[in-house]
């Protein structure tokens, strides 16, 4: 049986500035184990795993949410480790996707989702996260600009719970490889602007269903996502 990819909105319709509650964190948890996405209004960075749900706050301080909490954005699936192997001395991000990718091409998976998980010893995690922002249009950009904070750990061990989605999906999620990052007694994380990766052990499942749940409010259609956000998607990537 095929794993699924279960997705809350689309990341252009957060990017525009819709972060009200779609789900909750209780009906997101049935729909797989890992993955990542934010809270209503922006309020912090979503790591999800091992079937659990932790939220970074604005100083990347973590705590688990509640069932009750609501969802805008998230991309879930449920983990199993199909592909294994181990990463050594990777000295930042691009060169962790680099060789994720690589990896993926060997099994004919860039046009597929995957959802990954990366457990080790991180030499430095260049991390944000947010405060909640209450908005109606206004864009996830300008929305980082006001409550976005940045902070760095180093010499800790963690995860890396992320997805990759294909380049023609782009407006769908971002493309190539999203990372968010929980330390190993779950009290850090956040959104991961850059790592240095001393050792870990990756666990990555190609996935090639996706289910999309879209917002029912009428305020959804109000946003024209038909708009070209790339540019502005990757700068607050």
């Amino acid at each position: 049986m095929n794993n699924r990819m279960y997705q809350v909105s689309t990341l252009q319709a957060l990017a525009l500035g819709y972060s009200k509650a779609v789900i909750t964190v209780g009906e997101l948890l049935q729909e797989g184990d890992t993955g990542l996405g934010t809270f209503e209004d922006v309020n912090g960075e979503m790591i999800l795993m091992d079937g659990r749900c932790f939220r970074a706050d604005q100083d990347g301080n973590v705590s688990e949410v509640s069932p009750e909490t609501g969802v805008p954005f998230a991309a879930v699936a449920d983990l199993q480790g199909k592909q294994c192997f181990k990463l050594t001395d990777m000295p930042d991000i691009e060169a962790i996707r680099t060789e994720l990718t690589r990896k993926i091409e060997e099994n004919f998976g860039l046009n597929s989702m995957h959802v990954v998980r990366i457990d080790g010893v991180f030499e430095k995690v260049d991390a944000r996260s947010e405060a909640p922002y209450k908005s109606h249009h206004v864009t996830l950009k300008e929305m980082l600009g006001k409550t976005q904070k940045a902070f760095i750990f180093e010499n800790i061990r963690g995860s890396l719970v992320g997805v990759y989605f294909p380049d023609y999906m782009d407006g769908i999620n971002m493309p190539g490889w999203h990372l968010h990052f929980l330390s190993e007694d779950r009290l850090k994380g956040g959104h991961v602007f850059d790592v240095s990766l001393k050792e870990g052990q990756v666990k990555v499942d190609k996935i090639t269903e996706i289910s999309i749940n879209l917002p029912k409010a009428a305020a959804f259609d109000t946003y024209s996502l038909k708009q070209d956000m790339q540019e502005e998607i990757k700068s607050v990537e």
